[in-house]
């Protein structure tokens, strides 16, 4: 059995050039040997759980939405909002709520503590993302590229 404690794991962080979005993980899957870009389904694992802070005044990442992946979100502590197709929707600790692939999202806190969560995903080859509000894909196959009709940065047109 592999395994890992949280508790002792290093946080990474990750933060956009204006600081709009912003937050900490630790990677629970890739502490338990999950290879995040192999395409060998016994390396890659067959869903990735992550341990997510989301600090106040913060969104953890541009409204999006998944061609293939379905995502589990379980709020521990912190409020915050949800985005989606059908609005914003209060969250606190012990909600849980799931989207499926191209249902669009994005957590916010606008609260005055961290928002703390663990988020599930299932891991499909060949994964892309849909940025809404400004109109760009992420391609994985097999290397990571954001684009409209050519290369972009992550996030342009999103601050």
């Amino acid at each position: 059995m592999k395994k890992v404690n949280s508790n002792e794991m290093e946080e990474y962080a990750w933060a956009s050039p204006k600081g709009r979005f912003a937050g900490f993980s630790k990677q629970l899957s890739e502490g338990l040997g999950r290879e995040r870009f192999s395409t060998d389904l016994l390396k890659r694992h067959p869903f990735d759980v992550a341990l997510i802070r989301i600090p106040p005044g913060k969104a953890n990442f541009p409204y999006h939405s998944h061609s293939a992946q379905w995502e589990f979100y379980h709020i521990l502590s912190g409020r915050g909002r949800v985005r989606d197709e059908s609005g914003e929707h209060e969250v606190g600790p012990g909600d849980a709520f799931l989207y499926k692939p191209s249902e669009a999202h994005q957590l916010m806190n606008g609260g005055d503590v961290d928002l703390v969560m663990y988020v599930v995903a299932d891991n499909p080859v060949g994964e892309s993302c849909h940025y809404p509000d400004s109109g760009k894909w992420l391609v994985q196959s097999p290397e990571r590229r954001v684009m409209r009709s050519g290369p972009v940065e992550y996030y342009d047109g999103e601050e």
